[in-house]
């Protein structure tokens, strides 16, 4: 089946799957910019690992832990029965590989503008949302244009103060974001919001002052990597996306899928 929707999958969404979708994604976009981007920028994939304690209420793209029940041994004489022990999780301690694009000029290779594309670690409430808070208020302090791309749903969006706001907040419309903060414009920036039943934006990578800037096409990429991941025959449309669709919009959904099969 080809590539359904007219802007984002939500299926592509699954905490399971996303870590992949991240992945290509990045390189995807490096390798479209980088012909554009020659001979004075060069678009490298940048990574960092780092650990954050979680718990099983939080999925970070990894197959659920099976807990099995614990046999009860025979009584043996006059020595009491065992205990029955209630089956309880700890806290764990995970390694997280954060993978974003910066953009440098070249031969210096000065960091030019950051492109992040955001993951559940990085907006679920916890210290992974802390530690990629910290990391965006960097780069919102810096010398580089920052381009913030949020295809995710789940969880509360990266706070921006939209016109009229005294503080930024979460009820805020669109079910995606893309936010484009170049230096010379802040504290102001470019969001575009959009639904899971809107194409995805079209918007203009940040570069130096005078230099061309090339346009982004990220729904052309999620469908061109769509077809190369052969995900027309992982995903199952017969179950929900995760996080769920409104009922308005799981119809919708629906509709759309018929359309393609």
């Amino acid at each position: 089946m080809p590539y359904p929707f007219p802007g984002m999958n939500p299926w592509l969404e699954r905490p399971n799957l996303w870590g992949s979708i991240h992945a290509r994604l990045v390189v995807a976009l490096a390798d479209d910019l980088n012909p554009r981007l020659r001979p004075t920028y060069q678009a490298e994939v940048e990574e960092m690992v780092y650990v954050v304690t979680t718990d099983n209420s939080e999925s970070l793209g990894r197959p659920d832990v099976s807990v099995r029940s614990v046999s009860e041994a025979q009584a043996v004489y006059a020595v009491p029965p065992l205990a029955r022990p209630v089956i309880v999780e700890t806290p764990q301690r995970e390694e997280i590989k954060h993978r974003w694009l910066e953009i440098r000029d070249l031969p210096a290779k000065e960091v030019i503008t950051v492109v992040e594309i955001l993951s559940p670690v990085n907006k679920r409430p916890g210290e992974g949302r802390e530690k990629y808070e910290e990391k965006r208020n960097n780069a919102l302090a810096s010398r580089a244009h920052l381009v913030e791309i949020d295809l995710l749903r789940a969880y509360g969006p990266m706070p921006v103060r939209w016109p009229g706001e005294s503080q930024p907040g979460e009820n805020q419309p669109g079910d995606y974001r893309l936010l484009v903060s170049r230096v010379g414009q802040r504290p102001r920036a470019e969001l575009y919001p959009f639904t899971v039943r809107d194409p995805v934006p079209l918007f203009r990578l940040p570069l130096r002052a005078d230099d061309d800037e090339p346009m982004i096409n990220l729904g052309l990429l999620l469908q061109a990597m769509y077809a190369r991941a052969n995900y027309d025959l992982t995903i199952d449309y017969g179950l929900d996306p995760d996080p769920p669709l409104s009922p308005e919009d799981a119809a919708w959904a629906k509709e759309q899928l018929k359309l393609k099969t």
